[in-house]
């Protein structure tokens, strides 16, 4: 999978998923940190990309009609790197089978 990581969550998300054979970018490192959330959610639909962030206004972009973007809604509180990547490690699985489904939108809670 192809995931764009927002400025909301750590650049070692993206290594995280990296590690794990995804192709995935955080927003500092492929110089999209100044985009607009609109503009963000552009690119990463031309580049097949799923949006992982926390902002909810991807939630409302996301279900535009006939978009075919992805979101993954980070839903945790503010934590520290480790919780954030632990709670990945402990859902992953599920949200990749959500995505393989056809979801357009996972929450991680």
């Amino acid at each position: 999978m192809r995931f764009l990581v927002d400025n909301q969550l750590p650049p070692s998300l993206a290594r995280w998923l990296r590690d794990r054979g995804h192709d995935a970018e955080h927003v500092f490192e492929s110089g999209l940190h100044l985009f607009d959330d609109r503009d963000l959610w552009a690119r990463a639909l031309a580049d097949a990309r799923i949006v992982v962030s926390k902002d909810e206004d991807f939630l409302y972009l996301a279900n535009q009609p006939g978009d075919a973007g992805r979101f993954l809604w980070v839903r945790l509180g503010n934590c520290r790197n480790d919780a954030l990547l632990t709670a990945f490690a402990r859902s992953f699985d599920t949200i990749v089978a959500a995505f393989d489904s056809g979801q357009t939108v996972v929450e991680l809670i």
